[in-house]
């Protein structure tokens, strides 16, 4: 019988953020990133805030909780792009208004 005990590691997701910030390469990746992160973050806001789930949206939208769930991830690919009518859709479901600002 095994005897070693498990023994879980605390995360500071702020430290080793700070300590990978000095891996060649690591801040100007984590920069280009910065805008899709941030629509991702307003996204799943909205629907928090609005105090709804995947498939609450999904019923507003008329469409599936999974192309919920796709349109929150799909800021973070490079292979499938929202359409502005579908991020409006997003928005008018968590009782917001799309407004898109250049700065």
């Amino acid at each position: 019988m095994n005897t070693e005990q498990f023994k879980p590691v605390q995360l500071n997701a702020k430290e080793e953020l700070e300590r990978a910030m000095y891996r060649e390469g690591f801040q100007a990746a984590w920069e280009a990133l910065e805008e899709e992160y941030t629509a991702l973050n307003a996204l799943i806001q909205a629907r928090k805030l609005a105090g709804l789930t995947q498939e609450e949206v999904a019923i507003r939208m008329g469409t599936t909780k999974s192309a919920v769930s796709r349109l929150e991830s799909s800021l973070r690919s490079e292979h499938y792009s929202p359409s502005f009518s579908t991020l409006k859709k997003y928005a008018h479901a968590c009782g917001k208004k799309l407004v898109i600002k250049m700065i």
